[in-house]
């Protein structure tokens, strides 16, 4: 028997403490927002009453109250069940002096989406040693009388501290400079935690000897790390008011009906001084320490001590107020004392239920939010119904009639709103709920609460773009953020997840000259060389910004199309001026040697001609504008022998046309074997005049006479002299090897001898010149050929302009 009695005992003495709250947490004030309090997971032990595999399923939310903000917010909960701070705490502003600071946070317990509980969370907020007492003034004056003896006292103001701790807000004093002994301070703790404050006399004064003193006294806050203040006092040797006024009570404890009449006073206060005169007039005024939201209840005569009511109490509540009333009187400093006052009001009247809905996750104060992915039994809401009516009155019965959702009661005026069947945002992305709620009393009195669940969009749908492969065309030497072109991409999610940004891809983005925006808008980031890259291939990222982030790629073709921007070029010659020494015989063929240029830009552009341009007064050169091919435009004679400085332009086919120059000293040596006659004819040409003509139609009757014997004779003449050419011919040849005729005909210093044979140099002419006649290595030439066998055989390539 003895054992269930101490069984019962331990029940009775813990059920107060976890009726109220499942968990107690300490925190000091003024702590930074983010701030660890405590492990609810841990403390509340709710793993040890599931399965292992179950633990990490477990997740913790914070209920909010709607039409809750920031500003009320004074924690948050993770979803591990970690209490921080959310906003910095102020004992000061959130608590009163003197009485257990705290706040209740309840949290919400969820198993993967099923319902487990509702914790109630006890914050105790702890007061920090942060506000300095203060003395009402920085200075007092007060006066002794010369004639008053030892222990006569002098009363002086009182420092407040506005922290609300206990140490924090306890002051002690003491009393400085009184080198004399004279003087000493009292202090006499009143019932509101302040103190009393008096200077003592000690001695005997006398007037004549000193007629003031300076004292300080210093007030110091029992902190660990104490703030202090100090109060100058100047004495004058005189007579004081020494006698503060005392209340008949120290505490009034009152309580009357929520209806009770506003005329009739609630209680009235008395206080008595034992000084006379204005010393002992008295007039009552609300401490510092009363509480605003007391104040907008009642009022106090400041000279009759009546305490009235203001206003009406709120229906169906049963409240306590706490008012300090401090009694100052007349006296010059005034001296006070303070009295509390508890005011009880008892609710008398049949009150409709109050509804308060704190919502899982809120969108605004009506609005509360919930996944298209959430499962049926997920809990949505906590309901808790307030009645605080007596009897049937407080009886409370609550309903929700809807299709999708679902009111539970788990406890006394405790309800949960779930999930019935599951929702589809494509279908309906919003609902309107009505929660009904009536008492037992007669009549029933009934409440309703209105509330929309709007169901949020999941992201599911990956960005997709028109197509493929998207081809673009651009030109080069533009500055940068020229247009390029558009692409375009979908994603049929909302918000967030239909938000879509784009980004270019390559073996390396800075190797990438373009750019993208987020509209989908490609543009250079610097000017662009075709004669660099022609072409350029990389892919475009789009992901939208939903959770988690889905994604697309694409492929970029971009084309650069060419601008004439460079000249054509001379790679044969490859100097200017050039050397080239030439020897002509009657079997020379008519070739001398190619030009040969190149430009790096292409098609059009890189379509190149030649041309003479200078030093064929002549007319004994020609060049083929296409393959660049110099050679003999007519027959050479034996005068046409010597040094001709060839000026050769070659220039391509764009628009405008770019060209280039060069110069050829070509040496001419001629055979002895060219007929000197018609190389004479050839001179005397040009000196011809009208007189010849006379000269030949006068003899031309004896010309046609005579004709048949001078055709004879010529024939026997060109005959022997056929003969006698042939001979000097063997014999020279053997007298001159081929190769020594070769060198001897090429007698400059600055020439270097082509040595090979006949056949090969234009058939059978001997070549020198200053440098060589073709490139060493064509392979180096990597852009366009200026022949037109290259031109020809290009075919473009066909992009469109996507």
């Amino acid at each position: 028997m003895g054992r269930l009695l101490r069984f019962g005992f331990l029940i009775l003495f813990f059920l107060p403490k976890y009726s109220a709250s499942n968990l107690i947490y300490h925190v000091k004030e003024e702590k930074a927002i983010g701030s660890y309090i405590g492990n609810i997971a841990a403390d509340s032990h709710l793993s040890d009453r599931v399965v292992p595999e179950h633990v990490p399923f477990i997740t913790f939310s914070q209920l909010q109250r709607r039409g809750s903000n920031s500003i009320s917010q004074l924690f948050n909960v993770s979803s591990n069940g970690k209490l921080f701070t959310a906003q910095a705490l102020d004992a000061e502003t959130l608590c009163i002096y003197n009485k257990e600071c705290f706040r209740i946070v309840k949290v919400a317990v969820r198993k993967a989406n099923k319902f487990m509980k509702i914790l109630k969370i006890k914050v105790i907020i702890q007061d920090i040693n942060d506000h300095v007492p203060q003395f009402p003034v920085k200075q007092v004056n007060i006066q002794f009388s010369e004639r008053d003896g030892k222990g006569s006292k002098i009363s002086v103001p009182n420092a407040i501290d506005k922290d609300v701790g206990i140490l924090n807000s306890q002051i002690t004093y003491q009393l400085r400079n009184n080198n004399n002994r004279l003087f000493s301070l009292s202090v006499f703790k009143r019932i509101d935690g302040r103190a009393n404050l008096a200077i003592i006399l000690e001695g005997k004064l006398n007037r004549e000897e000193k007629d003031t003193y300076m004292l300080q006294i210093v007030a110091k806050d029992g902190g660990s790390l104490p703030m202090q203040s100090v109060l100058n006092v100047q004495i004058a040797v005189n007579d004081v008011n020494d006698n503060p006024p005392v209340f008949s009570h120290q505490m009034y404890n009152v309580s009357i009906k929520n209806t009770h009449q506003m005329s009739l006073p609630v209680v009235v206060l008395a206080a008595k001084d034992l000084d006379a005169g204005e010393n002992s007039k008295i007039l009552y005024h609300f401490s510092p320490k009363t509480s605003d939201e007391a104040k907008s209840h009642f009022e106090l005569n400041k000279t009759t001590g009546e305490i009235l009511l203001k206003k009406i109490f709120p229906v169906g509540q049963k409240v306590v107020y706490k008012l300090f009333v401090d009694a100052t009187d007349g006296g010059e400093p005034p001296l006070s004392s303070t009295a509390i006052v508890l005011v009880n009001v008892m609710n008398q009247q049949n009150n409709a239920p109050n509804i308060e809905v704190d919502f899982v996750f809120t969108l605004t104060e009506n609005v509360a939010s919930i996944s298209e992915d959430i499962e049926a039994g997920s809990f949505l809401a906590y309901v808790m119904v307030t009645d605080n009516d007596m009897g049937l009155n407080g009886e409370v019965n609550c309903e929700l009639q809807h299709d999708k959702f679902q009111l539970l009661n788990f406890g006394f005026k405790e309800y949960k709103v779930i999930v019935k069947n599951s929702v589809d945002r494509e279908k309906e992305d919003h609902y309107d709920i009505v929660i009904k709620c009536s008492d037992r009393g007669s009549p029933p009195l009934r409440a309703e609460n209105r509330f929309s669940i709007r169901v949020t969009d999941v992201n599911d749908v990956k960005p997709q773009f028109t197509k493929d492969t998207f081809k673009f065309l651009t030109y080069e030497n533009e500055k940068s953020n020229f247009p390029v072109g558009f692409i375009n991409a979908t994603d049929p999610d909302l918000e967030l997840g239909g938000q879509l940004t784009y980004f270019l891809l390559g073996t390396d983005t800075n190797d990438i000259p373009f750019q993208i925006t987020n509209y989908g808008f490609i543009s250079t980031k610097s000017s662009l060389d075709r004669e660099q890259q022609e072409v350029y291939k990389f892919k475009v990222f789009v992901k939208d910004n939903g959770t988690p982030p889905l994604n697309s790629t694409a492929n970029i073709i971009v084309k650069v199309v060419d601008e004439n921007d460079n000249a054509p070029y001379f790679t044969f010659p490859s100097v200017d001026p050039f050397s080239l020494d030439f020897y002509y015989h009657p079997q020379s063929k008519n070739d001398l040697t190619v030009l040969k240029a190149s430009d790096r830009d292409n098609q059009e552009n890189a379509f190149l001609k030649y041309e003479i341009i200078g030093g064929n007064d002549k007319h004994l050169f020609t060049v083929n504008p296409y393959t660049g091919v110099l050679s003999f435009s007519r027959t050479v004679y034996q005068n046409d022998a010597g040094t001709y400085d060839l000026k050769f332009m070659v220039k391509d086919s764009g628009m405008p046309s770019l060209s280039a120059a060069t110069t050829l000293t070509l040496s001419l040596s001629v055979s002895n074997t060219t007929s000197p006659m018609l190389a004479a004819v050839h001179q005397q040409s040009d000196s011809l005049i009208d007189v010849t003509w006379v000269v030949i139609i006068v003899p031309v009757a004896v010309v046609l006479s005579v004709v048949i014997v001078i055709s004879v004779t010529l024939c026997v003449i060109r005959t022997r002299n056929q003969n006698r050419a042939l001979q000097h011919t063997a014999i020279s040849a053997s007298k001159h090897p081929r190769n020594e005729m070769r060198q001897l005909i090429s007698q400059s210093n600055n020439t270097v001898p082509v040595s090979c044979n006949p056949d090969d140099i234009m058939g059978g002419s001997s070549i020198s010149m200053h440098g060589q006649l073709y490139p060493v290595d064509e392979s180096r030439n990597e852009w366009k050929s200026s022949s037109l066998s290259r031109w020809s055989q290009r075919t473009p390539q066909d992009f469109v302009h996507s």
